[in-house]
């Protein structure tokens, strides 16, 4: 999940870019105004153009109008543009519960029922009703599509470390029960730790325990040795090899988290890059053709780290990622709001409630954006023409997670970014509303006391 933002400079907190009468004309006239309409997606399509890697960001873990937006456009992808799979911000071994689920296999009966695998914190941002609506879309899409159209949902993303080692022994179970006993032995390292893998890191960190990364790496290169038994096969093998790959960077990631926070971000941001490629080559193979595929992850991971304060300071991203290996092949779409509602927790493993969103900063995009006055809109970068110039003037941007502190909002919740550089397009949605979750230990509202917003002093 999002991590806040870093602390910026002093002297960057009062000096402020101006927003002059030309940059607010010329952002008007650039933008493409959208009212929920399928069609007014064509201007974003057409921009997208051939790339074969579109990444959807959003502005927070928690507002149901970047889920509904991005699922319309992924629908759109999908049914009119030859895109074959979503590749989200979660784990592997849970995605592919829905995953089969959407393509007619497993025992769930239902759409909430295939998220059931979405237990740990937070779960809301896949277990809620815009979610099971894209499930039951892409259900009933695969249901008339012969397989090498079909599209797949997948995780790019680290935590389940446990959960994978598990996976990886239960493929072999079926296929090599001698090669599963190794996998146990090797992947029994991890046991005293408990269930909980911060435990694994904090202890070798420390100098309590030695790490289990050699067996870790060894398990993996095993099954990449393993060829497939057969063609059906093919997909069962990938799966377990990705669980393995996850493993072994999950075993580094939570040894980094003690070592510094821009070594276990990058960590986990070039394992969603690696997770990508290894899909799109499989997808590659296995349809005949270049595999399309759209990400949806938070905008702090899809929009270019090299654009950013963040980047300055050492931290790379998946966005920067892709746009480094595959050029002008991806296409990158942030989500942005000033005001209104959000599913977010006080504090990590709590409970996600209904929150007030502060209207943004003096001095942000999301300010600047608020004073375009259109409500909601799309900018395409390209279009900017002479206003691109003030648009890239660095700006504050407002990234909130699972966690929202607004009584830290401008600490917690904000960095400088060169957003024309960050991103090929952004959609600005003014005013938003959180999601709505499936479990009834989320969602409630609840309103933030003011305090000394926005410095929190």
């Amino acid at each position: 999940m999002l991590r806040p933002a870093h602390l910026v400079g002093m002297a960057s907190l009062f000096d402020e870019p101006d927003i002059s009468q030309d940059l607010l004309t010329g952002v008007r006239s650039a933008a493409v105004p959208l009212t929920g309409a399928d069609a007014d997606l064509e201007a974003l399509i057409e921009g997208i153009g051939e790339a074969r890697f579109v990444l959807l960001g959003e502005a927070t873990h928690g507002t149901h109008e970047f889920y509904a937006l991005r699922a319309a456009l992924t629908r759109r992808l999908i049914a009119e543009h030859g895109f074959t799979a979503v590749a989200v911000e979660a784990d592997w071994p849970d995605a592919l519960r829905v995953n089969a689920f959407i393509h007619g296999e497993g025992n769930d009966p239902d759409e909430e029922s295939a998220l059931g695998d979405f237990q740990r914190f937070p779960r809301w941002m896949w277990r809620n009703q815009d979610t099971v609506e894209l499930v039951r879309w892409l259900r009933h899409h695969n249901a008339a599509q012969p397989p090498k159209r079909q599209a797949g949902f997948y995780g790019l993303d680290l935590y389940s470390l446990h959960a994978s080692m598990r996976a990886v022994v239960d493929y072999l179970e079926q296929v090599d029960p001698e090669a599963a006993q190794r996998a146990r032995l090797r992947y029994a390292c991890f046991e005293r730790f408990g269930d909980d893998p911060q435990h694994y890191g904090h202890a070798v960190a420390s100098g309590r325990a030695s790490p289990c990364e050699d067996k870790a790496v060894a398990q993996l290169l095993e099954l990449q040795r393993r060829p497939p038994l057969h063609a059906r096969d093919a997909d069962a093998r990938f799966f377990a090899e990705q669980n393995a790959r996850l493993a072994r960077n999950a075993e580094a990631y939570y040894r980094a988290m003690y070592a510094g926070r821009h070594e276990s971000w990058n960590l986990r941001d070039t394992h969603m890059a690696d997770a990508a490629d290894a899909l799109a080559r499989h997808l590659s193979q296995k349809q005949g053709r270049p595999a399309k595929m759209v990400v949806w992850a938070h905008n702090s991971h899809l929009g270019d780290a090299r654009a950013t304060q963040l980047g300055d300071q050492g931290e790379l991203n998946l966005g920067q990622l892709m746009r480094q290996r595959h050029g002008r092949a991806t296409y990158t779409v942030g989500f942005t709001t000033y005001t209104g509602t959000v599913l977010a927790a006080h504090a990590w493993d709590e409970p996600g409630v209904r929150r007030k969103i502060r209207p943004a900063l003096p001095g942000s995009y999301e300010h600047l954006f608020h004073e375009v006055d259109l409500g909601r809109f799309l900018l395409r970068m390209k279009d900017l023409g002479e206003a691109a110039s003030g648009l890239r003037e660095r700006r504050l941007e407002r990234a909130i997670g699972v966690v929202y502190a607004p009584r830290t909002e401008r600490w917690s919740h904000y960095f400088l970014a060169d957003l024309p550089a960050q991103f090929d397009a952004v959609v600005h949605c003014d005013e938003t509303w959180a999601l709505q979750p499936l479990d009834a230990d989320a969602g409630h509202e609840e309103e933030d006391a003011p305090d000394t917003y926005p410095f929190g002093l």
